[in-house]
């Protein structure tokens, strides 16, 4: 990136370059916006906990004991297989459908390839490995969970279909103008195949690319729902008084699996508003009235302060001081695999 370019990436847009719509009650003309909720810190809060001291010293390498998992080619009917391969990215196989989310094979969740936060496990399968990918869910455009190269090799290998929120469509759409991108806002429905409706559901968080286009694009949380199950997946959110989960389980009644963030949580004077600490996270799996969830969002790239494995510790007192039985609520590894096969 030339130094003209990020000196105008640090300034402000006054026009929105990926969506054009009416105002409402999450968007305001240019930008969208969280109802009843509180917009991401300022750049002054940016820097007062970048120069906190307080970041934690994460290892080189967190090796996963599950790295190496091999898919399978397909999953049918009511059986559900959920494969982690790192960070936010899940294969999910269910009703004879591949479906990604959030897609991050790079080694850097960066705008620039030589800084930047770094992955301590390589994605736990190999892109080659995948079987054919039917969909990708992307749930907002941080680069923790937009991977504009990855995206291109997808695309060239599987041509999915991409599910995104408003204005991620044309972001998308300029580095990979061969895209099928279906874009849609909170409360909207789409088909996919074998009768399976995906649900863009409303979260407490907020997207960029640069300082200029801050809010610029929706962000959202995804419900699956096959004729056999509904599956709730979360790539970042803030707690928000738990407003978002209750509307979701009047909405869908229950869910058999929740995709939950449980990572990227200190300081919370600063995160508290968009990531969910472990606490939240035990208290959101019991709003959604979920049968089991999977934490994920924690020790693959180092984004704040806590140590690498303090979420997965956190979750077990938490999920222990609710007097949850802690197998219902794993806290991840890349590779490790979630079924609701009996064996």
């Amino acid at each position: 990136m030339s130094i003209k370019r990020l000196a105008k990436s640090l300034l402000p847009s006054a026009k929105n370059p990926y969506y054009k719509g009416k105002p409402g009650d999450h968007f305001d003309g240019v930008r969208f916006f969280n109802p009843d909720g509180v917009p991401p810190a300022n750049f002054s809060d940016l820097m007062k906990w970048q120069f906190n001291g307080q970041r934690s010293k994460w290892p080189k390498n967190f090796p996963s004991p599950f790295h190496g998992t091999k898919p399978e080619v397909a999953v049918s009917g009511k059986d559900i297989r959920i494969t982690h391969i790192g960070h936010a990215t899940f294969l999910i196989q269910t009703n004879g459908l591949n479906i990604l989310t959030d897609p991050v094979w790079s080694d850097r969740a960066s705008p620039i390839a030589f800084a930047g936060p770094k992955r301590v496990n390589p994605p736990a399968v190999e892109m080659a490995d995948l079987p054919e990918i039917d969909a990708i869910l992307l749930t907002h455009n941080h680069y923790d969970h937009l991977d504009i190269k990855c995206l291109k090799r997808l695309v060239a290998a599987h041509n999915p279909k991409i599910l995104t929120p408003l204005g991620n469509d044309v972001l998308v759409g300029k580095s990979v103008p061969q895209a099928d991108i279906v874009a849609a806002d909170w409360g909207d429905t789409r088909q996919l195949p074998n009768g399976t409706v995906i649900h863009f559901e409303p979260c407490h968080h907020w997207g960029a690319r640069s300082m200029s286009d801050r809010r610029m694009t929706l962000w959202c949380a995804f419900t699956i729902e096959t004729p056999h199950a509904k599956i709730h997946h979360i790539g970042d959110t803030g707690f928000h008084r738990g407003i978002n989960f209750r509307k979701s389980a009047e909405k869908h009644g229950a869910f058999d699996i929740a995709i939950l963030p449980i990572g990227a949580y200190e300081p919370r004077w600063f995160m508290q508003h968009q990531h969910m600490n472990p606490d939240e996270a035990v208290e959101t799996f019991k709003l959604l009235n979920a049968k089991a969830a999977i934490g994920h969002h924690w020790g693959t790239f180092q984004l704040t302060d806590e140590p690498l494995e303090e979420p997965a510790e956190k979750l077990q007192i938490a999920l222990a001081k609710a007097g949850i039985h802690p197998e219902a609520f794993i806290a991840s590894r890349p590779g490790q695999v979630w079924s609701n096969r009996r064996t």
